[in-house]
């Protein structure tokens, strides 16, 4: 595509998501369809993936990501203790904090949050990760989601044999009902300053970027902020501002909600979705419901995908290629993984690891540990690109 074409169609796109985001009548959808649209950017412009940070430190000990991951969980606390402070002033009361997502924290949580780890090793990244590659033109991506939508899918049928089974009797753990907002935010904060000193004891010098010879401080600058990648942490940062302004403004971030909710209802129209999904719908997180409209979710999902977009346009990384029978298959059997854990676990890498993480959740802890654990598993036996 002429550099000419690739740049006016991002300004096309760019304009086109602003008077989208005023035309929208529901305040929920428009400020849903422009912190999508951010989050988009940001997640394009800085390669923020869950699955391509922990892939950096495995393969080269490039701890950069990895560092990018922990700074969005610690920003993120940061902005989520003011919030829950001023909201829910005393955490010992026996209540949650509204719409945070904080989940049953038990080993069934851990099983999926570990075959999510299996699928975003085999499918090459994440949920959140493959939207925004989609916007690149990644030749997987298509097939990953469609897979991610067949797991979703599973994940309704298992759903009241699990619920019964172990989710029923699990504990919905949310850690400052125990140890005070202070304690709480002083106990994360050191965590993540310890795990980020113990992985970069094992990190290799970060190989540095060519500087482009010649170039004006505009150029260069130009440069930084449209072509070249964004520092890791810049990403990560960004991230956990954007999680915390989406909490405050309208739900807390989460990419899965519109999926399943597409999932169940293309199950129920089949007339195969259980009559009743037991307690579902009682639980925090990336719920379901069936689709009658553009959600918020949907709006911020379609805010995500069309800003990487015009990302990539501008940067020229729009790569679009034909897929190989390879990539098609790891896409979906990836995705399948992806769906089924996602569903069962009420959130992915971004609703459950990251919201729930920073909102204080037992959850969001396990599921980062279990899905690393998948990714390292997965990579030892089976490498992947």
């Amino acid at each position: 595509m002429p550099r000419s074409i690739e740049l006016f169609l991002s300004l096309i796109i760019l304009v086109g998501l602003t008077l989208a985001a005023f035309a929208l009548d529901s305040g929920k959808l428009s400020k849903s369809l422009a912190l999508g649209a951010l989050f988009g950017l940001v997640l394009q412009r800085s390669r923020f993936c869950f699955l391509c940070h922990t892939r950096d430190f495995f393969s080269n000990r490039d701890v950069r990501g990895i560092a990018a991951i922990l700074l969005a969980l610690g920003v993120g606390t940061l902005g989520y203790h003011v919030i829950l402070t001023t909201w829910l002033p005393d955490p010992g009361a026996g209540r949650l904090p509204p719409d945070a997502h904080i989940g049953p924290a038990g080993p069934l949580l851990a099983f999926a949050a570990f075959a999510f780890g299996i699928g975003m090793a085999i499918s090459g990244s994440c949920i959140s990760g493959h939207l925004y590659r989609l916007g690149e033109g990644s030749s997987t991506a298509p097939f990953a989601l469609l897979g991610t939508l067949a797991g979703f899918g599973a994940g309704f049928l298992t759903w009241n044999t699990l619920y019964v089974a172990s989710i029923a009797t699990t504990p919905v753990v949310w850690l400052p009902a125990y140890t005070g907002y202070a304690g709480w935010l002083l106990g994360q904060l050191a965590l993540l300053a310890a795990l980020a000193a113990l992985f970069a004891r094992f990190a290799s010098p970060p190989v540095s970027q060519p500087d482009i010879r010649g170039a004006t401080p505009l150029r260069h600058a130009l440069h930084r902020i449209f072509i070249a990648r964004w520092p890791a942490t810049a990403g990560g940062a960004a991230v956990g501002v954007i999680a915390a302004v989406a909490y405050f403004q309208v739900q807390p971030l989460g990419v899965t909600a519109a999926i399943g909710s597409v999932a169940r209802s293309l199950l129920a129209h089949a007339e195969l979705l259980p009559e009743t999904l037991h307690g579902l719908d009682g639980f925090a997180g990336c719920r379901t419901a069936l689709v009658t409209g553009l959600s918020p979710n949907g709006a911020f999902v379609v805010g995500l995908v069309l800003a990487s977009f015009a990302s990539a346009l501008v940067a020229g990384q729009f790569t679009p290629a034909w897929p190989t029978a390879g990539q098609a298959l790891r896409g979906v059997g990836g995705g399948i993984l992806l769906g089924w854990g996602a569903m069962t676990a009420i959130g992915c890498t971004v609703g459950t690891l990251l919201s729930g993480t920073i909102a204080g959740a037992a959850s969001g802890w396990i599921f980062l540990a279990a899905s690393f654990a998948g990714v390292w598993v997965t990579l030892k036996i089976l490498p992947t690109r």
